[in-house]
């Protein structure tokens, strides 16, 4: 195997800058809930960083990449058999195996996590554990599979650049199902404790998201400089639409609008991102920030308690992210790519409709049916005087912040 050093450096720092995206939201989480149970829904965040690793390097990475199964791969590479310093990656043969491993793990680190802010302050721990596994063996590993390791929508023609129905569309409707099952928080966090960790938590997701999107690309090339540069217009212009039709409805520009919002564009630019122009970045950021505060506004209208906004930020965010690439794909912009609908090419749109249909109803069902089986073994919600002195304290034994005297 002829390694090209640039193409690897560059694989290592992306894979860097994915794991940093972890840290990132719990930072973004853990500011937007209250004082008393900012320590569990970071360390829910930080937890996925050593148990998912232990899944990955036990079966997970080898349910995802190896065999030629149509959902699910097989157990071949488990415990990461054959990966050793001459194996290519499959993404990119002049990439070692090793570094593609590590940059596909940072993917499943984060992806359950961003699950944790829909039932914030509502589930014990033990739950949460058990929860993380069976997602991802359910869940995340088939849809790995599937988009990107060879299964049936690989093969049947759906694209998804980094990660809109891999990562966003089944996290965020799991979220929505986690809402429904777990119900409605009997202590209601007063607003975020913490703006200024909200906004750290959302400059190391963008800054992360680089890696995760122009990484996606697996060598340096145009196509690597274009999905960076979507990546960035697409955040802009979501924040900024967001601060605007939130400033029409609150007449004040809210710090933490412009933030989520700027979450928002990089999930919907996420699936896109090296497949579209830069104007059609903008474009996408613009619809992202109408239709994602569309969503949070239904949200609370309905009373769901998606707590941190998760299905109406990454859910809807992902897949509308899905949808528009069938309609605005551009082979301009990528060669291998395709063209979206806009260009004549109906069935692509249809079959990115499709997968984001069936990924919903797989991810929503599946999670919903799981928590309850979970709920049998395990009790899934924390008892009422826990959510009310607090989860910190209660379920951890420690608190974020002392008390001055």
């Amino acid at each position: 195997m002829n390694i090209d050093t640039g193409n690897t450096a560059f694989m290592l720092l992306c894979s860097s800058l994915v794991m940093l995206m972890t840290p990132g939201l719990a930072f973004f989480y853990g500011g937007l809930v209250g004082r008393k149970n900012v320590l569990t829904i970071m360390m829910q965040s930080f937890v996925s960083m050593g148990w998912t690793t232990v899944i990955w390097f036990i079966c997970g990475y080898s349910l995802c990449f190896s065999g030629d199964g149509a959902i699910i791969g097989n157990l071949d590479m488990a415990f990461l058999k054959g990966v050793d310093l001459m194996a290519p990656s499959p993404a990119n043969p002049s990439i070692p195996l090793i570094v593609f491993v590590a940059y596909q793990m940072m993917f499943a680190v984060i992806t359950p996590a961003l699950i944790t802010g829909a039932f914030a302050n509502r589930v014990t721990f033990k739950s949460y554990m058990v929860f993380l596994t069976g997602w991802l063996l359910l869940i995340y590993f088939p849809f790995v599979h599937m988009v990107w390791g060879g299964g049936i929508l690989q093969k049947w023609g759906v694209l998804d650049f980094a990660g809109g129905i891999v990562v966003h569309n089944i996290a965020g409707m799991a979220a929505l199902a986690s809402v429904l099952y777990v119900g409605k928080r009997k202590v209601i966090d007063k607003g975020p404790h913490s703006i200024p960790l909200v906004a750290l938590g959302t400059g190391l997701l963008w800054f992360g998201w680089y890696g995760f999107n122009a990484g996606s690309e697996f060598r340096v090339d145009s196509v690597t400089a274009i999905a960076f540069l979507n990546t960035d217009i697409a955040a802009s212009f979501a924040g900024v639409v967001w601060l605007v039709v939130d400033y029409m409805y609150s007449k004040k520009p809210k710090f933490v609008g412009l933030l989520t919002g700027s979450v928002a564009g990089l999930a919907t630019i996420t699936p896109a991102a090296g497949f579209v122009s830069p104007t059609t970045a903008a474009i996408i950021g613009c619809i992202s920030g109408v239709v994602c505060y569309g969503a949070v506004a239904l949200k609370n209208k309905l009373a769901l308690d998606d707590a941190l906004d998760v299905w109406g930020v990454h859910g809807v965010g992902g897949m509308i992210g899905i949808i528009l690439l069938g309609v605005f794909a551009s082979k301009a912009f990528n060669p291998n790519g395709v063209d979206g609908l806009i260009y004549g090419n109906s069935s692509f749109f249809f079959k990115q409709l499709a997968a984001v249909v069936g990924s919903s109803i797989w991810a929503f069902g599946l999670t919903y049916v799981m928590l309850a089986l979970i709920d049998k073994i395990v009790p899934v919600r924390v008892e009422d005087e826990t959510e009310t002195v607090g989860l910190d304290e209660i379920l951890h034994g420690e608190t974020a912040y002392v008390e001055a005297f």
